[in-house]
This record gives structure tokens, C-alpha cells and sequence, in this order.
């Protein structure tokens, strides 16, 4: 069961994300950790429970990430990405069970999900109950949720056991990240910097997850190309699924 917190008003809330980088970088300051150190995992989680903001390796691009039920760190995740409230996070998981407990999904079945995720796809369905945190994309009754094909990411996730709030790892408008160095100016504000390694050499990888909209019971949307357009759409029309006129 998820408890219930005392939450800060949306007033509160809208005066803390527009809270400056220089401000947080007073507060927090990161240190830089092999992802591949053993106890690597274990600091993320422990990071991530403590409402710090961190910023990890993924199987596209380097990332911001954050507890999703956390009120705080979801309006640190803004202030530090520079981001608008109102442009929606999405959320990343390790498995199916994971993904059906936050998220509205018994109309997809698990053979769909299965050539989808883990994988370059970020899906977009209802919250479930048991997502409830109304600092999370507030107003918005969807979520879009990752299952990275990269272990270091899924383990975290594992080891924190809730859902962790992703977005890329450089300031809006800017380009995303392939290693840890092209984001440094971000280092002072967050908790730590957990170092994979270059993800790619070539300007495609770059690109994001393509972001697909399967809310509605046989419907679907591509709301962002990405790097898995074609496949996805190959999919979910092999199992059904009409697109929506734009």
C-alpha cells in the first residue's frame, strides 16, 4: 500500500521549479561513480530514496532520474533540467508486472509488450491508482513509462522498487548527452553522477526513445519519432491497432 503524504500546494510547487540551477548547486553537490563499481547500485538507490536527483547511463542517452513519488524531488528534476511543469516526465520500471502495477495496461498483451520493451520505446497508457502522486505531470491522467534495455538502469530500479521519474541529461533545448562530461555544468546540483562509459560515437544515438501513445483499446499515436519508429509501428499494427488521424 502507498501511503498518503502531506503534500506542498501546486503554488508551492510552480515557485520551486522555477527555482535556479546556481540556487540547488549551493545545496547539493555530486560526485562522479563508476556504474560498473559493485556497489554502484546500491548508491543509486540509496540516492534516489534519500528524493536526490542523479544522472545515469540508458540504453540511448545519459539521464536525469528521481524518485516519481517523491514531491520534492520531482520539482528538482525540473528546476535542474530547466524544464516547463507542464511538459509531461515519463516514468522507467524493470519489468511487465512493474509496468501493469503503474500504468493501465491489461488491454496490451504481453506477447505486444514483449517485442516492444525492453527497448528504445517509452509507452504511453493511463496512470493506475496506484500512481498518485499529483506533482508528477500534474493535470495529466497519463504516463509515459521506459523498461530501458540496459542492465545498470534496470537493476536500479529493481534495488529502489518504485517507479523512477527519467528524463535526459542536459538542459531543455539542448542536446542530449552521450557521455557524463557533456552535461558537467549539471554536476553541482545533483546527487551524483554515475559514469557508463560513451554510450555512442554517431549523432543518431543521440536520438531519444520514440515515445508511442497506446492509452485508448486499440488506438495508437506517435507522439515522437525516436529511434524505434518503424518497429514499433510494425508491431502494434501486427497485433491490431489503428492509427489515430493526426
Amino acid at each position: 500500500m502507498i501511503l498518503a503524504r502531506k503534500l506542498p500546494s501546486m503554488k508551492r510547487f510552480r515557485l520551486h521549479s522555477k527555482m535556479k540551477l546556481e540556487e540547488m548547486s549551493t545545496i547539493v553537490t555530486s560526485s562522479v561513480i563508476n556504474a560498473n563499481d559493485d556497489q554502484a547500485i546500491r548508491q543509486a538507490a540509496n540516492l534516489l530514496e534519500s528524493g536526490k536527483v542523479i544522472a545515469l547511463p540508458t540504453d540511448t542517452v545519459y539521464g536525469l532520474a528521481c524518485s516519481a513519488n517523491d514531491p520534492n524531488a520531482i520539482q528538482r528534476l525540473y528546476a535542474i533540467k530547466g524544464r516547463e511543469e507542464k511538459k509531461p516526465v515519463a516514468i522507467c520500471v524493470a519489468d511487465f508486472c512493474d509496468f501493469r502495477f503503474w500504468g493501465q495496461a491489461d488491454h496490451l498483451p504481453d506477447k505486444l509488450l514483449a517485442q516492444l520493451v525492453p527497448g528504445h520505446v517509452t509507452l504511453i497508457v493511463r496512470k493506475s491508482a496506484n500512481l498518485d502522486n499529483p506533482y508528477l505531470n500534474p493535470g495529466v491522467e497519463k504516463i509515459g513509462i521506459r523498461i530501458p534495455d540496459f542492465d545498470f538502469i534496470r537493476n536500479v530500479s529493481r534495488e529502489f522498487r518504485l517507479p523512477v521519474a527519467l528524463t535526459s541529461a542536459n538542459k531543455s533545448s539542448e542536446q542530449s548527452t552521450l557521455n557524463v562530461k557533456e552535461f558537467q555544468k549539471l554536476w553541482p546540483a545533483l546527487g551524483a553522477v554515475f559514469d557508463g562509459g560513451q554510450l555512442g560515437v554517431q549523432e543518431e544515438q543521440r536520438t531519444a526513445s520514440t515515445v508511442i501513445d497506446l492509452s485508448q483499446i486499440g488506438l495508437y499515436k506517435v507522439i515522437r519519432e525516436g529511434v524505434a519508429v518503424e518497429h514499433t509501428i510494425r508491431v502494434v499494427e501486427q497485433f491490431g491497432f489503428k492509427a489515430i488521424a493526426q
